[in-house]
Order: structure tokens, then C-alpha cells, then sequence
């Protein structure tokens, strides 16, 4: 039997592709195929269920396949191209990094180097698949020629617990809560959101607050920023929770009268559908994946005017009868996304690429296995003797950061430029 491996940068815990890497492994172990997860880093709740991706290569064969959830520029990335398995490439979506410029410099490189690495793949893998439709079609833009869609069916579980009553205590009363679920990163217009919700509060409801809930672990210069623009604006109960648990987002979901989102960017956004599951009217701008992941439902905008918004939030949040449209449009959108076979589709295409013609072999630079091995070798001096590690001199070593971000050398990955 075959082996089918999955390989990415990282396993973070309770977020889309965490549980769509789980649920895929669970797939496939049920239909007979050994199958583990290789990454280069992961959540502690979650190492014990991975490998470490410069494992890959002892498990590597011809008529194996690995499953390569691209998002960012990796080792675990390089190492996959590299490696004669075939492949089969889940793209999760590439924040554009002119977003992080000035906010953090070492994203903007991975950012960067991510999508200029993804061309390459139009040639390595047997089939590319977009977590949305709006991934799948950037894949075809890309050159892409083999595509498809493999739906992000979100797990409700971690909402399915008791609500952490503190939260519900302090929010929970005659006020209107506004409510925002997501990384505090500029790609998610925060400050769109501030503006926004100071415009409502401003000209339509006093007695309002706006709750954004999310981490900006990384992120503490825009966040200083967000609190310039409170202060600069003089807008009240604004509310930042920060990295949160299960039971506290259950609360702030059950608090919610509306969920407001003004990102720009999104490959799916997965707190739009938790809010439908949750029953809250969803109101968002419509921008890149969001328009197909309300699927009809919820209501869009397409405007930058904070006055605009905020006349139509009123409009919403002022009749019952509106929302209950809403909510119902919502679970009916839901509904079509829960009955979608996540496992038959899985694999169909597997089964599609096991049968399909072998591609062309690639190439890779002569020196990229050696390369690799010093990686490896450092990266082992760097968890076991730190302090060796440290009095390394800094050329030609560098420092994980600075190998996480740039991996083996330009020239090692044959490919990513003409030559």
C-alpha cells in the first residue's frame, strides 16, 4: 500500500488548517493508507501527532504521495519539492506583503518568498487544489494546469463548550455588541473597523461597543497603532481580549449582535461561517474569498466609508425581521456547506493522481542534499547545545530566523527564477 504524507510550515492549534490537516489525516487512515504529518513547527497540544519535516526523506517513494499545504516560504516547502513523491499541493493562501511593510519586516520576506516560490509547483505537483474557489482560480492565474477545489468544512467542536461566564457577565446586557474574530493583522482593516464602528456609535447608537477578539502576538506595533487611532478618534469601548480559549469565544459569539469584518484579504475566513453556525447576521466587505464564503448569505459591502457602513449596520441591527432573513439565508448557506463530501472528494483525487501518467522528473541543484544536511546539523546544535549554537560565527551561519526564512540557498531551488 501506498503511503500518503502531508508536510507544512507549521500545526497551530484550533485554527482552518490545523483541522482540515487532522481531518485529512483521519481520511485517509480510515481508508488504509499509513499517513503522518510532517512540519517544522507545531502547537505543543499538537507535536506529539507530527514528525519532524527533516524526516520526509526516509519515508520518500515514487509511488507514495504527499500532500503539501502550501501557505508560506518553508524548509518543510523546499524539502517537498525536492523529494521524487508525487504530489498533490493544497494552497491556503498567500497574504499579499506590501501589507506588512514597516509592521514586520521578517513576514514581508516570507510573504514575499512564498509566492514567488509557488510558481514552480505549476510544473512539480500532479494536482493543485484551492482551500476556495478564489484560491483555486489564483492557482490557474499562476499556471496551474491540473486544479480543483477541496472545501474547508469548518469543526464546530471547540464552540460546542460552556461559555466562560466572566465574559458573559460583563458583556452580556442591553448594550449592542459588535463583534470581530481574527489575527489583529493589517491585511484585516482593523482600522477600517474602528472607523466603522465609530461612525455608529458616533451617529447611531451610543450605547455600543466593539469587540475584537484575536491575537496580535507579533503584531504589538499595529496594535499601538489601532490604540493611536482609539485616542485620536476619542472612541469608546473599544475592546481588544488578545489570544483567547475556547470557552471565552464562545461567549463572545453567544454576546454578539453582529459580526462586522472589513479584511481585504481572506482565503476563506473561517469566523464568517462560525458566525452562521452561531446565528449571528454576518455584515462583511466584499473582498477576495469572503463573497464565497457567505455563498449568497449574510450581507456584503463594497464601500470605504465609514458613514455608509455604519447607516447600514443601523439599518440591520434595527430590525428583527431583517436579521431573522438573515440568520435564516445564514444556516441555509451552512447547510450546504456541511453536506459537502469532504472525504469522497479527498479521495477522488487522490485516486485521480495514483492512476495518472508520471510527470517529468525535476531537477534540483547538485548541492541541495548537502546543504540539507548542514541544516539539519545545525538546527540539531541549536535545540541541544544551545550554546554552541550561539558562539557560531555569524558568516557563513546564519540565524534560524534567518534560516526558516530563506531556507537552502536561491540556487539549490532549481526553478523559483529562469536560468
Amino acid at each position: 500500500m501506498i503511503q500518503i504524507h502531508q508536510v507544512l510550515a507549521t500545526l497551530s492549534y484550533g485554527d482552518a488548517i490545523g483541522h482540515e490537516v487532522l481531518g485529512i489525516q483521519d481520511t485517509l487512515i480510515r481508508a488504509g493508507f499509513k499517513s503522518d504529518i510532517f512540519v517544522e513547527t507545531a502547537d505543543l497540544r499538537l507535536e506529539s501527532l507530527t514528525r519532524p519535516y527533516h524526516e520526509l526523506p526516509t519515508v520518500s517513494g515514487p509511488d507514495n504521495i504527499l500532500i503539501h499545504h502550501f501557505s508560506i516560504a518553508s524548509m518543510a516547502s523546499r524539502i517537498a519539492f525536492a523529494l521524487q513523491d508525487r504530489m498533490i499541493l493544497i494552497y491556503h493562501n498567500i497574504t499579499p506583503p506590501e501589507y506588512f511593510i514597516n509592521i514586520h519586516p521578517l513576514l514581508v520576506q516570507l510573504c514575499y518568498t512564498g509566492r514567488r516560490e509557488l510558481t514552480p509547483y505549476a510544473k512539480r505537483c500532479d494536482l493543485a487544489l484551492g482551500d476556495s474557489e478564489f484560491n483555486r482560480k489564483e492557482l490557474e492565474h499562476l499556471g496551474f494546469e491540473k486544479t480543483g477545489v477541496l472545501s474547508v468544512v469548518p469543526n464546530f467542536t471547540h464552540l460546542d463548550v460552556n461559555p466562560n461566564r466572566v465574559v458573559a457577565g460583563t458583556f452580556d446586557d442591553d448594550w449592542t455588541n459588535i463583534l470581530f474574530v481574527g489575527r489583529m493583522i493589517p491585511n484585516k482593516r482593523i482600522e477600517d473597523l474602528i472607523r466603522i464602528f465609530h461612525a455608529y456609535h458616533l451617529q447611531h447608537n451610543p450605547k455600543s461597543r466593539l469587540l475584537l477578539v484575536g491575537s496580535y502576538d507579533g503584531f504589538e506595533n499595529y496594535h499601538a497603532s489601532l490604540r493611536d487611532l482609539i485616542t485620536t478618534l476619542r472612541t469608546p469601548d473599544v475592546h481588544f481580549t488578545g489570544q483567547i480559549s475556547d470557552e471565552e469565544l464562545t461567549a463572545f459569539y453567544d454576546v454578539a449582535d453582529m459580526f462586522l469584518s472589513a479584511s481585504e484579504h481572506e482565503g476563506f475566513c473561517v469566523p464568517i461561517v462560525e458566525s452562521f453556525y452561531k446565528k449571528i447576521p454576518v455584515l462583511a466587505y466584499a473582498a477576495t474569498a469572503v463573497p464565497s464564503t457567505m455563498d449568497g448569505a449574510g450581507i456584503l459591502y463594497d464601500t470605504k466609508v465609514p458613514e455608509a457602513v455604519a447607516t447600514l449596520m443601523h439599518t440591520i441591527l434595527a430590525s428583527t425581521d431583517l436579521q431573522d432573513w438573515i440568520i435564516l439565508e445564514q444556516e441555509a448557506a451552512l447547510n450546504r456547506l456541511q453536506n459537502r463530501d469532504f472525504n469522497g472528494t479527498l479521495l477522488n483525487f487522490v485516486e485521480q493522481v495514483r492512476h495518472a501518467p508520471r510527470l517529468p522528473p525535476h531537477e534540483i541543484s547538485p548541492t541541495f542534499w548537502t546543504q540539507f544536511e548542514i541544516i539539519k546539523r545545525l538546527e540539531e546544535l541549536r535545540l541541544y547545545r544551545p550554546a554552541a549554537f550561539k558562539a557560531l560565527p555569524p558568516e557563513p551561519y546564519r540565524s534560524r530566523e534567518s534560516l526558516c526564512s530563506s531556507g537552502i540557498d536561491e540556487e539549490t531551488f532549481k526553478g523559483s527564477e529562469p536560468r
